[in-house]
């Protein structure tokens, strides 16, 4: 068995690698780190998971750890920053799920996260974790960085166009993001309790949102010329969920043909008939995607769904983890079959 440790293992997306991880037929979690909450056992924070052995788990400060084989970090990103170089130091593969090395460019940080990056050799060595595109520089890796859930979205909807240069007629990529409440955390926040989210919902963070210059680092990498990303998120009144809409102008050609090319032989990523929802994809590591190509503007329009907290978090950690320790890549994600499939 591979020995897992979550460090912030109260968090949302730290519950939903546990519920993954309880069925994982090859990794076991044997480390749960958590520093408002030491000394509890995780079954004091989530009763549900009392008859499980994952529940009678002790919640530990992060310095108390045994020996690991790989380690999911769900902190903080400037705690993961200075977290991920101690694990990697002792031998130990990590997947951090925050931001903090998402992107190679230490002066981005300080523009878009507000703090000094400690560590720009490390910001090299970690491997961006989107399977369908890294998969070969993610299998055997030590470090993988995996991706935001509005990149995640925006990136697998950007990919079969970013492969063919030739058809961009413009370098702006425009894309509206819609996201389930989750995607803001649990910690409490005024704006996302119950009175002030239900029947409402808000455009935040219109310019200078963190994710743009993820967004923009891995399309350049791909294109290999300038990308500008033009990017609005907005929270809107479900639990999970995610929706992007990419907008790209481009030579008429056939999308669909195009992107069921693409993505043929992907195991989570569907090309699908109809403007797909949120609800189809929730609870499940799938994304599916609709391109259509607007003739009137010359716009390709990409419509992307995705469930933040799996694809775009926690489910893909774990396809990120079973390739790095060289598992099959969908074991233990056999979760929430959309019943359009």
């Amino acid at each position: 068995m591979v020995k897992v440790g979550i460090f912030g293992a109260t968090g949302y997306t730290a519950l939903e690698l546990i519920k993954l991880l309880i069925n994982h037929p090859r990794m076991e979690p044997v480390y749960l780190g958590s520093q408002s909450s030491a000394g509890k056992k995780l079954k004091e924070i989530f009763p549900f998971l009392e008859s499980f052995p994952v529940g009678n788990l002790t919640l530990e400060d992060y310095g108390n750890y045994p020996k690991l084989d790989i380690a999911f970090l769900a902190l903080p990103h400037e705690v993961s920053m200075e977290v991920a170089p101690k694990l990697l130091e002792e031998g130990i593969k990590v997947v951090d799920l925050s931001g903090a090395y998402r992107f190679n460019d230490p002066s981005e940080f300080e523009k878009f996260y507000g703090f000094q990056h400690r560590y720009p050799k490390l910001l090299e060595k970690a491997v961006y974790g989107l399977p369908e595109i890294f998969r070969q520089h993610i299998k055997g890796a030590d470090f993988v960085a995996n991706p935001g859930c509005y990149p995640t979205a925006t990136l697998l909807g950007l990919y079969p166009l970013l492969k063919n240069p030739d058809l961009w007629e413009d370098y702006t990529v425009i894309v509206n993001g819609l996201s389930g409440v989750s995607g803001a955390g649990r910690g409490l926040k005024q704006d996302f309790h119950f009175p002030e989210m239900v029947n409402n919902m808000f455009a935040y963070k219109v310019v200078g949102h963190r994710h743009t210059p993820e967004m923009e680092y891995v399309a350049q990498n791909i294109l290999q010329r300038e990308v500008k990303v033009r990017f609005t998120p907005t929270v809107v009144p479900i639990d999970r969920g995610m929706l992007s809409v990419v907008h790209v102008k481009i030579r008429k050609t056939d999308l669909r043909e195009l992107y069921r090319e693409t993505y043929s032989n992907e195991r989570f990523v569907k090309v699908v008939n109809h403007l797909p929802k949120s609800k189809e994809v929730a609870n499940s590591n799938y994304c599916f995607i609709y391109p259509i190509y607007d003739e009137r503007s010359g716009y390709a329009v990409i419509v992307s769904a995705i469930d933040n907290l799996l694809k775009g978090a926690s489910g893909q950690a774990i396809q990120n983890a079973n390739l790095m320790v060289g598992l099959e890549e969908d074991l233990g994600l056999n979760c929430g079959i959309p019943s359009i499939l």
